[in-house]
């Protein structure tokens, strides 16, 4: 490896570098790099073969401008004496993957159509869940932008991705990301990831991006061998080591963490982030790193619209409250109790944590009026109490769902709703990849690991999943069989195949965002009917009232109904506006709902009804 030549390497006209993390490429004039390696006392940067001293700038930073350097430069960190080139922690690319080193970019060269996108709207979403690997048979960027016109005429405001951050294998969640700036090579390059994004907003969809803060992947991370005080060992985490947010060095985890949200944000034009697994976020600072975060993102966003959203176990609403609230300010929380619930009603089953509820009808309705069921009270299957005082909280602060990537793995074989339920009560306000066409494909937990960790990730799985007796070890695909992760593919001929599914979901979707009365956060009330149904009315002022009655039951014929819910305002009268029996969907058709007073509930279904003048 030759020395440095200062004249040709090293600019003494190189701008400050400032505050920037990794290497920053700006055009004619070269790339600026900077590092936290507090475990070295000295620290050369190693690009394109070339090997050139770092400048110690206090606190462990180390800083160095290359003038000769290019785009798709490849570079890494050396320390003196040490044969091992480290990749960069926060390298934007790693065009082979977490082992090799990393590829200078240039985010500025990517010309965006912009199309005027001011971020998603204010009031509430239909968000679809999608992992990239898995949404198309070539599981790319480019073939998943083919596919944004039917999530647009499905109806879908937000994407939400799951995570990409670089990690090792052929596939994998990555839930285990172990480079937090670096877009997976698997799928595409950084421009493909861009042009994704910004064809998605020519749809007037936003797109938000599925983040993993609570820990670092155990395989391919290289940000202990630069400080040991990414992680602290004061909190137990369920998957590895926690961050450290607040021990000692965590000024420098912050910021590395707080530049990770902003990057998303500013240089991929993310209208957001999905913070996964919050609860496994520790830290007793004074303000907590998720508000930072928060407001990150939106200061990284300028006069963007942005949407962040959490997933909780606990359901904290601290995380959606108002920052003048004493809370974190995010936009919403995945509201779990509604998801356990609902798939109880719909598949019976009891097992492991649903065994805290009954999947009554009276549960989703609690739901409805209430957002969260458990909001301090004890939880019997963790034997401690469960989630927060969530009074005045908006319904729009909570995200309802049926499916998700996490649920539809925890099952037998990965399988899905439309597979194991009644067709009418399937709909979801969240939808997960596939589940608006009735996809038979399975989805299962996969990550392509090697020997022992392959092992040690295929028994812990079996461990988690003996909770569901319903789940004997060993009837599950191992995570690293790759005809597992293929077979998880959609097949979009199926789209084709089963149009009833698509309509259902394409009417719900346009019901949503064109009522001017079910799609807002107003004022709602509701009641039991019978032991198997329930309604909830939407008061809607001018623009009329509207009825939604859910029954999961058999049919109901009530004779009268003395519930004052169920009462028409003033001159006017109930008329049928929506049913999930209608024919299109494969329905038996609907009946009057209240032929001359007496009301009929139909079995398994559900109906809107709107206000007309009578």
């Amino acid at each position: 490896m030759s020395e440095v030549l200062d004249a040709t390497i090293i600019s003494s006209n190189a701008p400050p570098i400032g505050g920037s993390l990794g290497a920053s490429f700006l055009p004619g004039r070269g790339v600026s790099a900077r590092v936290w390696a507090p475990l070295f006392e000295e620290l050369n940067l190693v690009i394109d073969g070339i090997e050139m001293p770092m400048t110690a700038t206090g606190g462990g930073y180390f800083e160095t401008w290359a003038c000769s350097a290019r785009v798709g430069s490849r570079y890494g960190f050396r320390p003196p004496g040490n044969k091992t080139i480290l990749p960069d922690p926060a390298s934007r690319y790693q065009p082979e993957g977490p082992f090799a080193l990393s590829a200078i970019v240039d985010p500025s060269s990517y010309d965006w159509a912009g199309h005027n996108w001011s971020g998603p709207d204010s009031g509430p979403q239909l968000i679809y869940e999608l992992n990239v690997g898995t949404f198309t048979r070539e599981g790319t960027w480019a073939a998943a932008a083919g596919r944004l016109q039917h999530l647009a005429e499905l109806g879908v405001t937000i994407i939400e991705i799951m995570p990409i951050a670089e990690f090792p294998g052929r596939f994998g969640w990555s839930y285990d990301g172990v480079f937090p700036f670096a877009p997976s090579h698997l799928y595409g390059t950084p421009d493909d990831l861009r042009r994704f994004v910004d064809a998605a907003h020519r749809y007037a969809l936003a797109v938000i991006l599925d983040v993993n803060y609570n820990h670092y992947g155990p395989n391919g991370n290289i940000l202990p061998a630069f400080s040991e005080d990414y992680v602290t060992h004061r909190y137990k985490n369920e998957w590895g080591d926690a961050v450290n947010f607040d021990g000692p060095s965590s000024e420098n985890v912050r910021a590395f963490i707080l530049a990770n949200a902003a990057y998303w944000i500013r240089e991929f034009h993310f209208d957001g982030l999905r913070l996964d697994a919050t609860q496994q976020i520790f830290d007793q600072s004074p303000t907590n790193i998720i508000a930072e975060i928060a407001e990150t993102v939106r200061s990284a966003a300028g006069s963007r619209r942005t949407y962040i959203v959490a997933e909780n176990e606990s359901q904290d609403v601290t995380l959606v409250r108002s920052t003048a609230d004493g809370g974190y300010g995010l936009n919403a929380i995945w509201n779990e109790d509604f998801h356990h619930s609902a798939r109880i009603a719909l598949t019976g089953r009891l097992e492991a944590y649903y065994s805290d509820y009954t999947g009554q009808v009276r549960e989703l309705l609690s739901c409805t009026r209430h957002g969260f069921l458990y909001q301090g009270q004890r939880s019997r299957w963790q034997s401690k109490p469960r989630g927060f005082w969530a009074r005045g909280l908006p319904l729009s602060r909570t995200i309802a769902f049926l499916e998700n990537h996490d649920q539809i793995a925890n099952t037998r074989g990965g399988a899905r709703l439309a597979a194991t339920t009644d067709r009418g009560l399937w709909r979801a306000l969240m939808l997960f990849q596939g589940q608006e066409f009735a996809s038979s494909r399975p989805f299962t937990y996969f990550a392509d690991h090697h020997a022992p960790l392959s092992d040690a990730v295929a028994r812990g799985r079996d461990e988690f999943l003996r909770q569901f007796p319903s789940l004997s070890a060993g009837t599950l695909p191992r995570p690293d069989d790759i005809a597992a992760f293929e077979n998880c593919k959609l097949d979009w001929t199926e789209c084709d195949r089963n149009t009833w599914s698509l309509r259902l979901y394409k009417d719900l979707g346009e019901l949503r965002r064109c009522d001017g009365v079910l799609g807002m956060d107003g004022e709602i009330d509701g009641a039991m009917l019978s032991e198997q149904a329930f309604l909830v009315r939407f008061f809607g002022g001018v623009r009329g009232d509207r009825l939604l009655i859910v029954n999961l039951g058999s049919d109901v014929r009530l004779g009268a109904c003395p519930e004052p819910l169920t009462a028409p305002s003033l001159r006017s009268r109930w008329q049928l506006l929506w049913s999930s029996e209608d024919p299109c969907y494969g329905g038996e058709g609907t009946p009057d709902i209240d032929p001359n007073g007496t009301w009929y509930l139909p079995g398994r279904a559900a109906v809107v009804l709107t206000s007309r003048p009578a």
